[in-house]
């Protein structure tokens, strides 16, 4: 896939000293060879001296004479080394967002022009060329991960256009996250541990939210005096409030299974709603972590505040692209990957047995789970009996596996990628989620 850029001579403008991106530079070998234009007069020139030769007729000569000193006049001195400048606009986007990058050689008088070979994953969007020495390309990368930009050339031509040159340059990667699920609404649990936040608990305290009236006891605040309220009763009487409390989330990401077609597949899906979760809930000023877990091993994040903790936790997941390091099973994360009384979010699509079974294990354990299930794909249909047989039982099976999960006091909702993460979890999100041990 390739974008080029014609462009006529120019000079180099000076680079934006206030682009925010990663800036590299490089020189880079020039190769020349005769261009298109050259071959052209050398086989119009030797045409000519051939026919005189063969007719000797020496007028055919002078037809051989414009091309010959044209040949003879190509600018000697051509410059056999460039200095490249790349630039890019940011090195972290979004699934589908645009990204630019400008490219820049050193000042030279010369025909020029760029073509660009985009990466595997990476569309081209446009090209412009600044001036004959500079370009800004823009790009997108419709799926997330870490991808290669590809490679850049630049075609030169010297004034006469006898000469070609190219130089040829690797463009450096860029991260490309999944693009976060809507989300807006929060569950929360019933038991919120004692630390400042914004949800309000069962607990009186000085929060926002509005629980009731008692009986004035000494100590209280006079500004919390409810003077209706006297009135009526003849006895001084006082608003109470909601303690407002934060909570541990840790997100699971479930990385044993990945089907469907790609860019909806269950770890796209994962992805993009595990990314919309730690937002909403860092938005909840709560602590949240991430754990991302497949066969052998577990990358995690401690809980932890902060608009920076979005882009760690989607770091740590990103590493499901480039494959994953062995390391300890899950049921032995240190404990400040899972603090007690958090509440873990899981994103599944519930396929692996062996991850279910220590689902299980954890909600005996005591934590509290809400699995959001990403299977969004089924088994192809054939007419065959055994094939449909298999598919049924397939079937059964997952009804099971849903259905335990329930038993055991798991919430379990299916969302399908398109929708806002908020419809599914709307029966969870109205009340406290009550966690029973």
């Amino acid at each position: 896939m390739s974008s080029p850029i014609p462009n006529g001579p120019g000079r180099l403008s000076p680079a934006n000293a206030s682009a925010a991106g990663r800036a590299e530079s490089a020189e880079a070998e020039v190769r020349w060879r005769p261009a298109r234009h050259a071959r052209r007069l050398l086989t119009l020139a030797l045409a000519g001296l051939l026919l005189a030769t063969l007719t000797r007729r020496p007028e055919f000569a002078g037809l051989a004479a414009p091309a010959l000193l044209l040949l003879g006049a190509g600018r000697p001195g051509l410059p056999t080394r460039f200095l490249v400048r790349t630039r890019l606009a940011s090195s972290q986007l979004y699934e589908g967002e645009v990204g630019a990058l400008d490219v820049t050689v050193d000042d030279s008088e010369l025909d020029t022009r760029w073509v660009l070979q985009a990466g595997r994953g990476v569309e081209p969007a446009s090209a412009t060329a600044v001036n004959g020495a500079a370009a800004r390309f823009e790009f997108t990368v419709p799926r997330w991960g870490r991808r290669q930009l590809g490679s850049v050339t630049l075609v030169l031509h010297d004034r006469w256009r006898l000469a070609e040159g190219r130089v040829a340059f690797e463009l450096p990667g860029v991260d490309c996250y999944p693009y976060p699920a809507v989300q807006r609404t929060r569950v929360v649990l019933s038991r919120l541990p004692n630390r400042l936040g914004e949800h309000a608990a069962r607990v009186a305290g000085e929060g926002t939210e509005f629980t009731g009236v008692r009986e004035y006891v000494p100590g209280d605040r006079q500004r919390a005096i409810n003077w209706p309220a006297t009135t009526r009763r003849g006895r001084l009487q006082v608003n109470t409030f909601a303690a407002e409390r934060s909570q541990d989330i840790v997100l699971v990401m479930d990385a044993t299974s990945d089907v469907g077609t790609p860019g909806s597949s269950a770890l796209d899906l994962g992805l993009r709603g595990a990314a919309g979760a730690a937002q909403a809930y860092l938005d909840g000023r709560d602590r949240v972590g991430v754990i991302c877990y497949q066969w052998g091993g577990a990358r995690w994040l401690a809980p932890s505040l902060g608009r920076r903790q979005v882009y760690k936790i989607i770091d740590t997941m990103l590493a499901a692209d480039a494959g994953w390091a062995r390391g300890d099973a899950f049921s032995r994360l240190p404990r400040a990957a899972l603090p007690p009384g958090s509440l873990v979010v899981v994103f599944s699509p519930l396929l692996d047995q062996r991850f279910v079974e220590t689902l299980r294990d954890m909600r005996e354990r005591g934590f509290a789970l809400f699995v959001v299930d990403v299977l969004n794909t089924q088994p192809p249909a054939r007419r065959a009996f055994t094939d449909a047989m298999t598919s049924r039982i397939w079937q059964m099976e997952q009804q099971a596996i849903r259905f335990s999960l329930r038993e055991l006091g798991v919430p379990v909702v299916h969302w399908d990628g398109a929708e806002p993460l908020d419809l599914p979890l709307a029966p969870y999100t109205r009340r406290p989620l009550v966690a029973h041990r």
